[in-house]
């Protein structure tokens, strides 16, 4: 079953994927070691920051060589991808799906942004993901205008996009005031479109309320400031603690920490 597929069955069943980004190999074992004890499939997330770290090749082969590793049924994805240029290099790297985020501009510059990149991706037959909406990045206002059921009709309509990212209450990174998910907003943007519902900015937002977002028709949960908080905080804590410069003998308890996380976030949703 290829991502499009699943996502329109976790649509359909009131379930969802944790789509979590790495960063490097340690953070990708970690996530893979949690996926495999809980007996679940991943999204494995990649944002353009991260393939200018590794390299697109570099991270695709480290995925797909670690996914056999341990085991796990997954696929990658390209987060919050703005640059057509790069969005076609991960298609031809074999990326199983791309987000394009062109949320900022106006909603006809959306759509026609958006609209390319479906084309692009249609020879490829990947999934394609969008963001509609103000979902806050690190270092803007958390509040902002929420996704309208009626535009997220006319956006899936008009683009043929598979999956949308929508706003109903969340924003990237950590919260300075607890967040409200509006689930009874949800539930109408989900009778609206037959597109595949994602949360972005999932970090610290309550158990409950992760749970009555998938219940309503969130079908992929993105998850990053967490694993990257907990890696290094773990981190920071093991080198205070010794001058080892075994790396090998450093990094195993970030990588607990990254596993015990997950797992945690495996069994919400």
């Amino acid at each position: 079953m290829d991502l499009k597929q699943q996502l329109q069955y976790c649509s359909a069943s009131g379930t969802a994927l944790l789509a979590v980004n790495f960063y490097n190999f340690e953070t990708l074992k970690g996530l893979l070691l949690a996926a495999k004890a809980n007996n679940c499939s991943l999204i494995l997330q990649l944002s353009e920051g991260t393939l200018q770290y590794l390299g697109i090749h570099s991270a695709v082969n480290m995925a797909r060589a670690a996914l056999r590793q341990f085991g796990v049924r997954g696929w990658i994805h390209l987060d919050h991808g703005n640059n057509i240029s790069t969005i076609r290099e991960c298609l031809d790297a074999g990326f199983d799906s791309v987000m394009i985020d062109a949320s900022e501009a106006s909603f006809s510059e959306n759509v026609k942004t958006t609209s390319a990149v479906v084309k692009l991706a249609e020879a490829y037959n990947v999934n394609v993901e969008a963001e509609l909406g103000y979902i806050a990045k690190l270092g803007q206002q958390q509040q902002g205008a929420f996704t309208s059921p009626a535009d997220a009709h006319r956006f899936v309509s008009e683009t043929g996009v598979n999956a949308l990212a929508v706003a109903i209450g969340t924003a990237h990174g950590f919260y300075k005031d607890p967040p409200n998910l509006q689930i009874a907003l949800l539930k109408e943007i989900h009778a609206a479109t037959p597109a595949a519902l994602v949360l972005h900015g999932s970090s610290g937002v309550p158990d409950d309320q992760l749970k009555a977002a998938v219940k309503n028709g969130i079908a992929k949960v993105n998850l990053a400031t967490e694993t990257k908080n907990i890696f290094m905080k773990t981190l920071q804590q093991q080198l205070r603690q010794t001058e080892d410069i075994d790396l090998r003998r450093v990094f195993p308890k970030a990588i607990d920490a990254v596993t015990s996380l997950i797992s945690q976030k495996l069994q919400v949703i």
